[in-house]
């Protein structure tokens, strides 16, 4: 069982992209972090690595937020069946909340020109 120190610490990749990239792709890898603007890398910044690693990162993430509000959704209505509904909705709602601290590091990293996986879903790869 991994501890809590390895799943916070994702690992860097930075090094392995090209600065020039990292720094005319900023604002791609930032969008990349807004929901379905995954797809603005993707199409306006085709050849960038540094885009496309944050797109990646951005569809795992818009993925994670719909599988959130489908949670949300069941929880506040079997929890709803027995009278707790609001339980439901918070549960579903600190889904919500981990799905938006993610998203801000994701932004962070992107600012700061870095290819750092998310903590627990950075190491799905979507696109290749």
């Amino acid at each position: 069982m991994a501890d809590n120190q390895d799943i916070l610490n994702a690992p860097d990749k930075t090094a392995e992209f090209d600065p020039q990239d990292i720094n005319q792709n900023k604002v791609m890898a930032i969008l990349a972090y807004f929901g379905i603007l995954f797809l603005v890398p993707l199409l306006a910044a085709k050849d960038s690595k540094f885009a496309k690693f944050h797109a990646n990162q951005g569809i795992i993430l818009f993925i994670c937020e719909i599988a959130a509000c489908i949670v949300t959704f069941f929880l506040a209505f079997i929890f709803g069946l027995i009278k707790l509904g609001w339980l439901g909705s918070l549960l579903g709602y600190l889904l919500y909340l981990a799905c938006g601290i993610l998203a801000i590091l994701g932004i962070i990293n992107a600012a700061n020109g870095k290819a750092k996986e998310l903590p627990l879903i950075g190491k799905f790869n979507i696109l290749k």
